[in-house]
């Protein structure tokens, strides 16, 4: 929230500086985000008149402009301005003034000089020139009473400060000027300027019927008919000033009263055209298929779920959060009904959203507003309104309040011993029981307890905790004593047989992959398509429609990136992610870890796609495929040796996809992405990618040294022809329990043979040949022939047995 500092010290002024007192604020919990002067600094400009405007002799878009500035005697000035003619007041720079900096950042001083051979004693000055708005229309107009000679400065009260405060969602009441000035009032002690609400006489007994229909939507409704009003005078400048300063432009007049008041009081309001209200108005919740055009042209479509304010054709107004174009206020409005409303926080809280748009009225209905004042509230609009836009003829009817359904207001109790223990410094039943009195909270004490009764405007003060933050605000937060921990702090040893996290993430980036970091809330199609999750935990409140349900894979995350960086032609793309997924699982106990029938395991998952190699000069680019993966997981779960056995998964490719197994247990996939996916996502070839549990690819073994061999390993080749179903892992497994008495060390299969035609090489139709080299080892002497014979005897006796084996010719 963005307000001048002098509208605050209207209603408080404590002997602080502007500094002191945004510190004091912040350190009460309304953050002073930002602290910064109305004008930058400028001199010697004071208010002047243009008595006399002509054409320059020598320059067709010129004048020679004779100014008064109360000094006697008429300032010759040229002016290029096209609104510079006679009669109006301007900023008028004397010989010698400063100016604000340039771009260059150097002051602009004001000098006599001549411009096409006519002499200037100074200079007229726009808005933009002085730098205190970006009026690009010439000359800075000002009211015809601006005293002559006044510094601008002073006149414009430019040495004010705008003060920019981060408000904290249970702070609704400081979101008005008069809310801040009574937390700074209960901070310093200064005394605090309580409003007066004069009530306006009524000359006509006019209202207009309303009724509420929605006792849950709109607890109070208050309303009054003014008739006969001027909606084409002017705003007066200190409130278009003011407005602006807070950050709003002025609109017209009534717009600007209930703008006004709104940062004023906190009071949002709306101010109807009652020639244009059909009927009377009925508060209500939507009916399905009812639009509405708002104020700012937008056409939105309505439900049950969104109250509003409607007449007795259609509806006028978006409850609570903006008014409707129908019935909007324009220049040939006559008679006005004035609406302040407490309307439900939860009734009007997300509705906004709904309709990709926010307002300052939504923004603090949604967060609570004082329902009590809704009267007093009226009648300060309505003072205004007669003061700017008030006729001879203008008439005012009597205030309609209907009180339907307001907040319970329930006591709260604080057990100072409570309060002492939690804010960590000694407090006494009085401090606790003064600095809650210093909020205007009405407190009656008990032993050992304090207990307020929260006023009307503070919706935050609900449960103990919050009065303890109270007085720790009061008693600011700066003043709380530095205790250090009672307990020992030792670092926690990771075990010697684990990696951390952070290494696996480097790890991953050292074989190529960028990490990625994605919402837990997917798409449920992402969840049915990708991982045939039929039952995906669903939100209660998502954050967009299209992020409904937590994600049981990491999958579609990446492949969302891998979509957002082809469709933006990026040609090679290597992602990873290392996050949380969230199972259904009745066997997950409630803990302070855990949330029971929920499993919330860590995996991390990559993906790769496109030219195995950026492009070079080494020769054409090859897509990358399940192999290049396949040997990235194999490095990722090094020294451990994976077992890769083929399967289906619902997002991969049937014939190009596999389980990662370890010690027999399933710890992930690897493969392809399905053909079907990849059509839906339309990419001009497929990813291919991995997911494995993390709690399994952080583990790792402890290094043990082995001593370097003293003899020579023997290494042999073979050749077998087996059929086309045997798989490499068979083979190998083959070979690996034959009972070859320790000294078979290693064996790599490094060739694969298919004939193009039946009976080339010796092999017969739907069998292949697979070339191992064999690793023969005896740590205790170098193996003799006869053992090297008898071990090789052995492979091939089990090979036959196993994969029904037989050596190729």
């Amino acid at each position: 929230m963005q307000f001048p500092e002098s509208w605050l010290r209207e209603f408080c002024n404590p002997p602080l500086t502007t500094q002191q007192l945004a510190d004091t604020l912040t350190m009460a919990g309304l953050e002073v985000e930002e602290l910064e002067p109305v004008a930058p600094p400028f001199t010697m400009i004071v208010v002047g008149e243009i008595k006399e405007a002509v054409q320059h002799p020598n320059a067709d878009r010129l004048r020679v402009c004779q100014v008064d500035v109360g000094q006697g005697s008429l300032l010759n000035s040229v002016c290029g301005a096209p609104n510079a003619r006679v009669g109006i007041r301007v900023p008028c720079a004397m010989v010698g003034a400063e100016l604000p900096p340039g771009e260059d950042g150097k002051p602009f001083l004001i000098k006599v000089g001549k411009l096409r051979g006519v002499e200037s004693q100074g200079m007229l000055c726009s808005a933009k020139e002085l730098k205190i708005a970006d009026d690009h229309g010439g000359l800075l107009e000002l009211p015809l009473d601006a005293p002559l000679g006044q510094d601008i400065r002073q006149y414009l009260n430019l040495d004010d400060t705008l003060m920019t405060l981060k408000l904290t969602p249970n702070l609704a009441h400081c979101l008005s000027v008069y809310g801040i000035a009574r937390e700074v009032a209960a901070l310093t002690g200064a005394p605090l300027k309580a409003p007066t609400f004069p009530v306006v006489t009524s000359q006509i007994s006019d209202k207009l019927a309303v009724k509420v229909h929605a006792k849950d939507l709109c607890g109070r409704f208050s309303g009054r008919v003014v008739k006969r009003v001027n909606t084409k005078a002017q705003t007066p400048q200190w409130m278009v000033d003011r407005l602006a300063r807070c950050g709003q432009r002025s609109v017209s007049p009534l717009v600007d009263i209930s703008n006004y008041v709104m940062f004023e009081f906190g009071r949002p309001s709306h101010i109807f055209d009652l020639d244009k209200i059909h009927g009377g108005l009925q508060v209500r919740w939507g009916q399905a298929g009812e639009t509405l055009k708002l104020l700012n042209g937008n056409t939105v479509t309505l439900d049950d779920k969104v109250g509003v304010i409607a007449d007795d054709r259609q509806v006028e107004s978006l409850a609570g959060i903006m008014g409707g174009d129908a019935t909007a206020v324009s220049d040939g409005t006559q008679n006005i009904y004035i609406e302040a409303a407490f309307w439900w926080p939860t009734s009007i809280a997300g509705r906004s959203r709904r309709f990709n748009f926010s307002t300052d009225a939504g923004h603090r209905f949604e967060r609570g507003v004082d329902p009590q004042f809704t009267v007093e509230h009226i009648e300060r609009i309505t003072q205004l309104v007669l003061d700017i836009c008030g006729t001879p003829e203008t008439q005012v009817g009597p205030i309609d309040d209907q009180i339907l359904n307001l907040p319970a207001i329930k006591p709260v109790t604080l057990r100072v011993a409570r309060a002492v223990k939690v804010i960590g410094m000694p407090l006494t039943q009085q401090q606790c029981a003064d600095a809650l009195r210093g909020l205007g909270l009405q407190v009656a004490e008990g032993e050992g307890t304090v207990t307020v009764t929260p006023p009307s405007f503070r919706f935050d003060l609900q449960i103990e905790e919050d009065l303890i933050e109270e007085v720790a605000r009061m008693v600011g937060y700066n003043n709380l004593p530095t205790t250090p921990p009672l307990a020992p702090i030792t670092a926690k040893v990771r075990p010697e047989t684990e990696r951390s996290p952070s290494a696996v993430r480097r790890a991953v980036a050292a074989l190529g992959y960028q990490e990625t970091i994605n919402y837990s809330f997917v798409e449920e199609s992402w969840e049915k398509e990708l991982v045939g999750n039929t039952s995906p935990i669903r939100l209660l409140n998502p954050i967009a429609s299209h992020m409904s349900v937590m994600r049981s894979s990491l999958i579609g995350s990446l492949l969302q990136v891998v979509k957002f960086n082809a469709d933006r032609k990026a040609d090679r793309v290597r992602v990873f992610e290392l996050g949380r997924v969230f199972l259904r699982d009745a066997t997950v106990p409630e803990s302070d870890a855990t949330v029971q029938g929920f499993d919330q395991p860590m995996r991390v998952a990559g993906m790769a796609w496109g030219p195995v190699d950026a492009l070079g000069w080494q020769g054409k680019a090859r897509n990358v495929d399940f192999y290049d993966v396949k040997a990235d997981v194999e490095k990722l779960l090094a020294p451990f040796k994976a077992q890769f056995v083929v399967a289906e998964h619902p997002a991969l490719h049937p014939g190009r996809s596999a389980q990662v197994l370890m010690d027999g247990v399933v710890i992930g996939h690897v493969g392809e992405l399905h053909p079907r996916c990849r059509q839906v996502w339309e990419l001009p070839h497929a990813p291919v990618l991995f997911e494995l549990d993390l709690e399994a690819v952080t583990r790792r073994p402890v290094p043990v040294a082995q001593p370097v061999a003293k003899v020579q390993a023997v290494e042999r080749d073979i050749a077998v022809i087996v059929a086309e179903s045997v798989t490499h892992d068979q083979l190998l497994g083959a070979i690996h329990s034959a009972p070859t008495q320790g000294l078979l060390r290693d064996a790599v299969m490094f060739d694969i043979y298919r004939p193009k035609t039946e009976g080339a090489g010796g092999l017969a139709a739907g069998e292949k040949s697979l070339a191992v080299r064999l690793t023969l080892h005896n740590d205790e002497a170098t193996l003799t022939d006869a053992q090297i014979d008898a071990a090789m005897n052995v492979i091939m006796a089990q090979l036959t047995q196993e994969v029904a084996a037989r050596l190729r010719g």
